[in-house]
Parts: C-alpha cells; sequence; structure tokens
C-alpha cells in the first residue's frame, strides 16, 4: 500500500474521531432553561434530560446540611425542592426571594439536584417608584461644583 494513501487514511480517522467528540460534547452539555410549570409537565422526560429551572428562592426555606444546601423555589405557585452540591460557592445574591437559576437534573423522587446554581436581587438595582435611584446606588459618584 502507498504510505501517502496509508497517512492519508489516518488523517481522516483521526479528523472524523475528532469531529464526532466534538459533536457529541455538544449534544452533553446542551441545557434548556425551563420554568417549573414547564418541567412538571415533561413528565417522566424531565429525568432524562440536563435541565436548567428558574423559580424564586421560597421564604425561609434555604437549609444548609453538611455539604449540601436544600431550598424550594416557587414559580406560578408550583414548588421544587432543590438539593446544591456543586463545588463552587453560592452566590452572594443567594438569599430568600432572590431568582435563582438551578443547572441539573431531576430525579425520580421530583428533586432536582443542582451542581450550578445562579442568582440575582432584582429589587437590588431596580429603580425606586417614582423615578428615584436604585435601593443599592452608594456606588454613584457625587457631582462636585
Amino acid at each position: 500500500m502507498n504510505p501517502t494513501l496509508k497517512f492519508g487514511g489516518l488523517i481522516v480517522v483521526v479528523l472524523a474521531t475528532l469531529g464526532w467528540l466534538a459533536v457529541g460534547g455538544i449534544g452533553e452539555s446542551k441545557s434548556y432553561y425551563k420554568t417549573i410549570p414547564e418541567v412538571r409537565a415533561m413528565g417522566d422526560n424531565a429525568a432524562k434530560a440536563r435541565l436548567r429551572v428558574a423559580g424564586d428562592v421560597k421564604q425561609g426555606s434555604i437549609k444548609h446540611i453538611g455539604k449540601e444546601v436544600h431550598f424550594t423555589m416557587i414559580q406560578e405557585n408550583q414548588t421544587m425542592n432543590v438539593v446544591y452540591n456543586g463545588t463552587e460557592p453560592l452566590p452572594d445574591t443567594f438569599r430568600d426571594g432572590s431568582q435563582a437559576l438551578a443547572d441539573g437534573r431531576l430525579q425520580a423522587d421530583g428533586t432536582f439536584h443542582a451542581s450550578k446554581i445562579q442568582a440575582k436581587c432584582a429589587s437590588k438595582y431596580e429603580a425606586k417608584p417614582g423615578g428615584g435611584k436604585p435601593a443599592d446606588a452608594s456606588y454613584a459618584p457625587k457631582r462636585v461644583s
């Protein structure tokens, strides 16, 4: 067999393998944003996919148990129990009433096991009613005459 043909065949095999790994990796890392009612409507299919679920952290539901954080998200009068056991610390804005986005998988018992949590406290940066300054406007530069 011609050495050039062998080398060309080897390159084709390597490129095909790299393409297959890239496509498989992209498909595995897909994560769709869902609301709690949408996850409930998915039924058994929800446990088969990696999901990102959004909701508000229910007042008084945050509990630290060992290295895990247990809390409840609520949206449209539907709740979902969440267990976070990721390696990253929780965001500073994660607290009662904040909006949270949990990235992980729904278990058979209906508990969502999150490996990543994102949170924001919308009221901290919104303008006060009547056109006032945001609640945390202490960072604003002062005008000197």
